[in-house]
């Protein structure tokens, strides 16, 4: 069998061509369908013999917060009409890289300890493209065993100022 993301490839690039200026609101629904396909009993429902594909359509429509526009509603019939329910977090994660690469802009993990409140969030932000000397989107996410501080993840490019990670450095150089 082929490899996700040979499967999703020409999936991602279709829609990033057809999406043309609106990348960035087909980026919005098809990460809202990732999340949904990503569900295992989802997955189970569309791959049993007995699902037809407009049950899978009406279980995926209805379990979106949003409604579909035109375009999503089928380009989701096509994966659904191909089996390929489970790619479609392959197929966004790769849609994101082409809109990136596009609008010149990296997505990056920031895990923090902590809720950040806007302002805050804003001032990371300006800090890491500094760092890091690009554009970044980022999405954060909680991690309490940090104690404090973030690990941000752009890429292969990790910069760790957490409490955890200095805490480990401590340890190591004590033991050493």
């Amino acid at each position: 069998m082929a490899e996700i993301a040979t499967i999703a490839r020409p999936y991602a690039e279709a829609l990033f061509q057809s999406a043309g200026a609106d990348a960035a609101g087909t980026a919005v629904w098809l990460d809202e369908l990732a999340a949904v396909a990503s569900n295992e009993q989802l997955r189970q429902f569309a791959d049993a013999p007995k699902s037809s594909s407009e049950q899978v359509f009406g279980v995926i429509t209805g379990v979106l917060k949003n409604a579909l526009p035109v375009m999503a509603q089928n380009f989701l019939r096509t994966v659904i009409d191909n089996g390929r329910i489970a790619a479609l977090p392959e197929i966004a994660a790769q849609f994101r890289v082409l809109k990136n690469a596009q609008q010149g802009s990296f997505d990056a993990v920031v895990h923090s300890a902590f809720e950040m409140d806007s302002a805050a969030l804003a001032d990371l932000s300006g800090v890491l493209e500094k760092r890091f000397g690009r554009k970044l989107n980022l999405q954060v996410q909680l991690q309490p065993d940090l104690i404090g501080g973030v690990r941000v993840v752009v890429g292969d490019e990790v910069l760790d100022t957490s409490i955890k990670a200095r805490l480990e450095q401590m340890k190591l150089a004590l033991t050493a």
